[in-house]
C-alpha cells in the first residue's frame, strides 16, 4: 500500500509540474494547430483540386492513403518531439536546482520516483497519440470519406516508439544535464531515423551490408523500425507490396523487433532506476 501511495504522490507532482511548465500546453496547441492547417489543405485539395471522373475510384482511394500516410508522419513527428522534450528536464532540472533532494528524504523509495513519473508522461503521450491521430483520421473521414484501416494496431506502434524515447529521456535525466540529455534523446531518434534509410537503400539496391548495417542500428535505437512496421501494417497490402508511396518500406521489420522494443523499454527503465538510486543527491 506503502509503495502505491508514493507512486500517486509522485504522479500527482509530476502532473502538476508538468501543467506549470506548459509544455503540454504548448503540445497541444502546435498539434491543434497542425491538424486545422492539414484540414485546411484536404478540404481545399478535395474541392477544388482535381475534377471528379478524371481518375479512377482506385487512384483516388491511393491519394487519399498517401495524404493519410503523409499526415500520420507529421503527427509521429510530433509525438517524438513530446516524448523527448516533455520528461527532458523532470529529474535532471530538479537535481540541480536541489528539489529532489526534498522529494527523496520523504518515505518514497527512488525508484518510485522514476517509474511514477514515466508512468504520468506515458499516460499523456497516449492521449497526444489518440487526440492527434484521431483526430486527423476522422478529419479525413468527414471532409472525403476515407477511412483508415488497421488503425488501432499503427497507433500501438506508434506509442511504443514514443516510449523508447521516453525512456531514453527519463534516463538521461538521472545520468546527465538537462542540455546533454535533450541532445543525446535527439541524436537517439536521428541515428535511428537514418539507419532505417540505410537500410532501405541497402534491400533495393541489394547491398547485404548497408542492409545489415541498417539492422544493427534498428536494434541499438529500434523507433524508425517500430514507425516502418506501423506504415506498413496501416497500408492496403497492394499498396504495401509495390511500394507506390514513399510511406511503403522496402524492408519491413518483423514482429520480434516489437518484443525487443518492449525489452529495451524495461532494460533503460532498469537502468535508470539503479542509477538513480546510487546517485548522490
Amino acid at each position: 500500500m506503502r509503495r502505491v501511495d508514493g507512486l500517486l504522490t509522485i504522479a500527482q507532482l509530476t502532473w502538476l509540474e508538468a501543467r506549470r511548465r506548459r509544455i503540454v500546453l504548448a503540445g497541444l496547441l502546435c498539434g491543434l494547430a497542425f491538424l486545422l492547417v492539414f484540414a485546411s489543405s484536404v478540404y481545399f485539395a478535395q474541392h477544388y483540386g482535381t475534377p471528379a471522373g478524371t481518375v479512377s475510384l482506385l487512384q483516388q482511394q491511393m491519394q487519399l492513403q498517401v495524404v493519410t500516410l503523409a499526415g500520420l508522419y507529421a503527427v509521429n513527428f510530433l509525438v517524438v518531439a513530446l516524448a523527448v522534450m516533455l520528461p527532458v528536464d523532470s529529474l535532471s532540472g530538479e537535481i540541480l536546482s536541489g528539489v529532489m533532494q526534498t522529494i527523496a528524504s520523504k518515505p518514497i523509495r527512488r525508484a518510485e520516483i522514476v517509474i511514477g513519473k514515466w508512468l504520468v508522461y506515458w499516460v499523456i503521450i497516449a492521449a497526444y497519440i489518440v487526440l492527434l491521430a484521431g483526430g486527423l483520421v476522422l478529419l479525413m473521414r468527414l471532409i472525403t470519406g476515407f477511412t483508415q484501416q488497421h488503425l488501432p494496431v499503427a497507433l500501438a506502434l506508434m506509442w511504443l516508439e514514443a516510449t523508447v524515447l521516453l525512456s531514453v529521456s527519463i534516463a538521461g535525466g538521472v545520468c546527465f544535464t538537462t542540455v546533454t540529455n535533450g541532445i543525446i534523446a535527439f541524436s537517439f531518434y536521428v541515428v535511428a531515423f537514418f539507419g532505417g534509410w540505410i537500410e532501405q537503400i541497402g534491400v533495393m539496391m541489394g547491398n547485404a551490408s548497408a542492409r545489415y548495417v541498417g539492422t544493427v542500428i534498428s536494434l541499438v535505437s529500434p523507433t524508425d523500425a517500430l514507425w516502418r512496421l506501423a506504415m506498413h501494417l496501416i497500408q492496403p497490402p497492394a499498396m504495401a507490396q509495390v511500394q507506390v508511396t514513399p510511406f511503403s518500406p522496402a524492408s519491413v521489420p518483423s514482429a520480434a523487433m516489437v518484443w525487443w522494443a518492449v525489452a529495451f523499454v524495461i532494460g533503460v527503465l532498469a537502468i535508470a532506476v539503479r542509477r538513480f538510486q546510487k546517485r548522490a543527491l
